[in-house]
Parts: structure tokens; sequence; C-alpha cells
């Protein structure tokens, strides 16, 4: 029986071993295994909601085991810290648990077929004292960690009693940065009616620090322009041309020469693939790690070996390579299911060609904008307000019905409706 290996379960890695399970698991033409250095799946646009505690990952995250045992394949808890392309395996580190006792040993795990799903993380480009003093949201655990250091922060400033506020700077205008900088001011707001009635938005101070021209700048500019706005109107600097040149532990240096304090620092910028995928022997990687790959999602030189979201590189008509988004890891694994089913009828390949759909921005409560592009024109037609958040939450709902099946994930939306009338609305530990 043939071993399907998809390394790392986030939007696209998850969607495409659900949907493997399904075609070969269950009629168990192929042994299915989905490797993960975490026990848990958050949809990644939601993980800045689980940094300022407005969604919890113990209620809203999809547990992997679990999720196996429904879709016919099987989970592998670990880290990936090699892979041989021509050996047919990879290596995952030992798990240890908190006093450092070993759990599980280093482990191999081979694979006739292989698909890397493993996402991107920030990139702190080596700025001198980012990764001693700034929170990354590359994960639900580093969303959990900020979380927790947000609500102590919040509870410092209540305990002051005077006009203390809180200061928060976030590096990087992209949409992480843009709409956990509303979120901050949500999540204020709601404290009052958890023991802080002196707590607002106004006690808020969040300075957003792009070092391009505008924020959000992969988006068109008229949702830059609304969306900051908006921000501004909430009371965030807006720092744009702004490069950061050091972080401490009490702020951050700029390349212009001004100080920014802050209270609590995040690192929002940049996209690289993790650091073991630019030593795997055979692949050819760009500066950003992202794994270079044909129109049909294979590896070169390596037909058995796919490459999906942000970590894949592949080249579109024109020399453009795919935008490392969420509806693009979506396409891919959908791409990446059809041709793993050709290859085992024998059958061409399909390519990829990227299909954008449009962009939407949600600044929490305050407003949604973006565009969605027409299939009949080619345009595309902006939308704000209640419409817009209407789609970024159904583009959500899709991604639960792609994991779980039109009857459960309704079940699902069913829950979280009513877990918002019985729980309190923030994570409140």
């Amino acid at each position: 029986m043939k071993k399907i290996v998809v390394v790392g379960g986030g939007a696209g890695g998850l969607e495409l071993v659900t949907k493997l399970g399904h075609t070969f698991g269950k009629k168990r033409q192929a042994e299915i295994t989905l490797v993960d250095r975490s026990q848990t799946h958050i949809w990644k646009p939601l993980l800045h909601e689980v940094a300022t505690g407005s969604l919890d990952i113990n209620t809203d995250g999809v547990n992997y085991r679990a999720h196996a045992a429904k879709h016919n394949y099987t989970f592998q808890l670990g880290n990936v810290t090699a892979v041989d392309p021509n050996a047919k395996t990879l290596t995952l580190e030992p798990i240890q648990d908190d006093k450092g006792h070993v759990v599980l040993p280093e482990r191999e795990v081979s694979f006739d077929i292989l698909v890397m799903a493993v996402g991107s993380v920030s990139n702190d480009f080596g700025t001198p004292g980012v990764a001693d003093h700034c929170y990354f949201l590359d994960s639900h655990r580093q969303a959990d960690r900020f979380q927790q250091a947000l609500l102590n922060q919040f509870l410092r400033i209540h305990q002051a009693g005077d006009d203390t506020n809180l200061k928060i700077a976030i590096v990087g205008g992209g949409a992480t940065g843009v709409e956990l900088s509303a979120e901050l001011f949500h999540v204020a707001d709601l404290l009052k009616a958890y023991g802080m009635p002196e707590m607002s938005g106004k006690r808020v101070r969040v300075e957003l620090i792009e070092a391009g021209p505008r924020i959000l700048p992969a988006l068109p500019e008229r949702i830059a322009a609304l969306a900051s706005k908006e921000l501004k109107r909430l009371g965030v600097s807006i720092k744009e041309n702004t490069r950061v040149t050091e972080a401490f532990d009490s702020g951050m240096k700029t390349f212009e020469g001004d100080d920014v304090e802050a209270d609590l620092m995040i690192w929002a910028a940049g996209v690289k693939a993790p650091e073991f995928v630019k030593g795997i022997e055979g692949f050819e990687t760009t500066r950003s790690n992202q794994i270079k790959v044909q129109r049909t999602l294979q590896v070169p030189n390596f037909e058995n070996i796919f490459v999906i979201g942000d970590c894949c590189a592949c080249e579109q008509d024109g020399g453009k390579l795919v935008p490392p988004r969420a509806q693009s890891a979506h396409q891919m694994a959908s791409l990446v299911h059809e041709n793993i089913k050709a290859m085992f009828r024998s059958e061409p390949l399909k390519e990829y060609t990227y299909k954008d759909h449009g962009s939407l921005v949600n600044l929490s409560r305050y407003s949604t904008v973006g565009s969605l592009m027409g299939n009949l024109g080619g345009g595309s037609m902006f939308v704000e307000g209640r419409i817009a958040r209407f789609v970024y939450i159904s583009l959500y709902r899709l991604h639960l019905i792609a994991i779980h099946g039109w009857l459960k994930a309704t079940i699902i939306m069913s829950a979280q409706r009513i877990g918002k009338v019985v729980k309190p609305k923030l994570k409140l530990h």
C-alpha cells in the first residue's frame, strides 16, 4: 500500500489530507498520514483573534487526532527537521515534556508521495533584539503567549487606576497587523463588562509600523485607504516608510532615528518558509525559503513530491509568484488532490493557475472592507460593511465545510452561535 504523507496541517494541508482520506484512506488504497508540530488546527486568518482572546483555541480549534479518526488518515505529532527526497524519508525531532524528559525519540517517517504544506513564518530579517523582545503570531502557541501577556498588561493598567495607557507597537502593515490593531481596541472595550469598568479603547495606544509606502501593500489601494482611515479613527498611529532597526525591552528604534516606546511589541512583517526547507538536498528555494515548483506543483526532479501554500514558489504567466494567501492554499490543495488521483490512474497531471477571488480585511466589529473578483466581466466589485462582513465570515464557514463536511460544519456553526450567548466574549485566563 502506498504511503502519502502531508507535512503541515494548515488551511491547505488539512483540507488536502481530508480529501485524500476520503478518496484513498477510506477504500484502503493508500495509507494517509498528516504530520504537524501542534496537536490543534486553527484557521490562520483568525490567529489575531486568538491573540486578543476573542477566540479560544480550546473550543474553536480542531484536534488533529480526533479529526483523523473521522476522516480515514493517521496523525503524527512532531516537528520536521530534515527531508531526504532520495531515501523518501523525513525526520521528526524528539518530543519532550515540560521537565525536558523525552516522551518520543527522534523518528523517521517514510513516504511514497510527499506533500509539503509547512506554511510560513514572520521574517525578522535578522533585526537585532526582535527575537528576544517581540511577540510573533505564526502559531496558536505564540498567539496564546501574547494573549496572556496582553491580559497581564490590561490588569496592570487597571490596577494603576490613573490615566496610564497601554502602549502597543505592531511591526508590519499587512492583513495581520491591520486586523490585530483594530481587534485590540475592541477587546479593551469588552473588558468593561468583566470587572474593569474604567477600561476602554481610549486607554490603548497602538502604533502600526510599515516599511513600505502604505499599509496592506498586497491589496488594492482603495481598500488600504479605507482601512487606514478607519484605523486612524480608532486612534491607531500609522507610521509608513518606517523601518525598525532594533528592538529593546521597552521599545524600538527606527532607521529614521525615532524611538518607539511600547509595553508590548508584535512582529508581523515579512513572510518566509521554515528554515529547515532550504537545507533539503535537491530542492531549489527562493530568498524566502519557498520551494520552487513546476506548474503541476511538483518539485523538479522529484515527481512524487508536491508543495502547496505559503511555502510554495509557483511562477505564473508573467513571472510573478502565486501570493501566499489562504485562497491560493485552498486552490492548490484541490489541484494536488486531483493530481495524486491522476498519478494513481497513470493520467496526465493538471497545471495550476491562480484565481484571485478578491481580498477582505476585517477590522473587528468596526468595519470590513474588500473587493470581490467577478467571474463574468473579469473586473472587481468593492464591498464594505455588512456585505463584506458576511463574505468574510462565509470564507471561514467554507473552510469548516471543507474539513468537516456539511452536516458537522453546520452543527459546529450552530454551537459557536450558542457559545457566544452562554460564554464570556473574551478568554479571561
